[in-house]
């Protein structure tokens, strides 16, 4: 990558022979003119000239980055148009003025994302970013606007899922990826399209505990993602597969920073009300959590107000669901944990009986998650829970022996992974064993 480390203050600082431009009619006179007085001239000159005449000379320099490829020219006028928004990012209105009715004005630096240069790259998504956060309700569009409008956010959602599979920068590009998003996913397009292309997925080993300020506002912006994204029906299910809610249970637990606890709750508050993600918040001990910052002095309405609502739903869920309900949504997801229920005597001779519903179906699905799952704790767990089955119900042996169980566990009494192993030797012993002694396994 050509220079990674450049800044927009070391950019600012180069000549740029702009009257060769318009000599090769790459720029205009009125072009030429509008750039003598504002390049290199103090912020409060260029700023008045900006109130001015704002919109001429967004034209102008989006008709540079269209029209010129000169990589040095290219980075100055990225940087100069960025240190324009720093000032002022209500500025990125002058982008949607109507004098640019008939001009795409986002495909200009759509284009330079492609480029093999992280000047270029950073300061082309983050300029995009803040343009499109600008544009005007789009109610007024018509289908040929609205449709271009669509491929542009397409395109760019494409180019920011790419960067957290593969960063162009090793450090810099997942936090630039995630702060885009941050600011793009209040969009309900750009949460489809995020949603469609997996992007969940990626997100979801961002939501970490993080010790470093960098890494503390990385994981405010992921969990500020995720927040937006749980206002769209289409990402529970996802959230539920790419077991986001236990990492943003264990952030919002030992978090110790307000806004990253604050937008952790604020999601759960969002999600608290989908029976099957309360019931995991439950288990997860989400309620003990909320107590316990309920205790604290927070500042934020919004904040205690969002503790309270997560509180009354937990207190709810437990209320509502049975543990056999909320084993069989564990059971059904294909991922399993040690939650307390699985190690529960009082739960396996309360709720045994059930496990008969629907013709063994949580029994069958057990067996199936032995058969297919490559997750070592989900394996570990379902093995346990068999032999539990085994040692609770009066049939439990037999029933297990019927379904053709004990081969599907003994493979793995040689997995590598030595809680697996143990958990399934344990079950093979209690399959082999009468039910008289089977209780003895320990």
């Amino acid at each position: 990558m050509e220079s990674p480390e450049l800044t927009r203050e070391e950019v600012l600082k180069r000549d740029i022979p702009w009257e060769t431009y318009m000599t090769a009619k790459l720029i205009n006179s009125r072009g030429l003119q509008l750039l003598r007085r504002y390049d290199h001239r103090p912020d409060s000159v260029q700023a008045a000239l900006l109130d001015e005449d704002g919109v001429a000379y967004v034209s102008v320099f989006v008709g540079i980055l269209r029209d010129i490829s000169k990589q040095e020219t290219v980075e100055y006028m990225l940087a100069m148009i960025d240190d324009m928004l720093i000032a002022n990012p209500k500025r990125a209105r002058l982008f949607h003025n109507k004098a640019f009715a008939n001009e795409d004005i986002y495909r200009p630096f759509l284009k330079l994302l492609q480029k093999k240069n992280w000047f270029i790259q950073e300061k082309s998504c983050k300029i995009l970013t803040l343009v499109i956060s600008a544009r005007p309700n789009d109610e007024g569009d018509n289908d040929e606007t609205a449709d271009s409008f669509s491929d542009i956010l397409r395109s760019l959602v494409d180019w920011l899922i790419s960067q957290l599979r593969t960063p162009s920068h090793p450090t810099r590009g997942i936090p630039m990826a995630v702060s885009s998003l941050a600011t793009l996913l209040r969009l309900s397009k750009v949460r489809a399209m995020f949603v469609r292309a997996d992007g969940i997925r990626l997100l979801a080993p961002l939501i970490t505990p993080a010790v470093t300020q960098q890494h503390i506002q990385l994981l405010y912006e992921a969990s500020l993602c995720l927040w937006l994204l749980s206002f769209h029906e289409a990402a529970i299910d996802a959230f539920s597969t790419s077991r986001v809610v236990p990492r943003l249970v264990e952030v919002v637990k030992t978090s110790t920073k307000e806004k990253v606890a604050r937008v952790g709750v604020l999601t759960f508050c969002n999600l608290s009300n989908k029976p099957n993600l309360a019931a995991e918040m439950v288990d997860l001990g989400m309620l003990k959590v909320v107590q316990s910052l309920k205790l604290q002095a927070w500042n934020d309405e919004d904040f205690i107000q969002a503790l309270d609502i997560v509180d009354v739903a937990m207190k709810d869920s437990i209320r509502k669901l049975s543990s056999f309900d909320r084993y069989k949504g564990e059971v059904l997801s294909g991922n399993l944990d040690w939650t307390p229920m699985h190690k529960d005597p009082v739960f396996w001779r309360d709720n045994i009986t059930k496990f008969a519903d629907n013709d063994f179906q949580v029994l069958r699905v057990l067996i199936t998650i032995v058969d297919n799952s490559r997750d070592t704790r989900t394996l570990a767990v379902a093995c346990h829970d068999i032999a539990q089955f085994i040692e609770y119900h009066p049939a439990g042996r037999g029933i297990i022996l019927d379904l053709k169980a004990k081969e599907r566990v003994m493979k793995h009494m040689a997995h590598p992974n030595p809680e697996v192993s143990k958990q399934a030797l344990l079950c093979v012993q209690k399959i082999l064993l009468s039910a008289k002694y089977a209780s003895y396994i320990q």
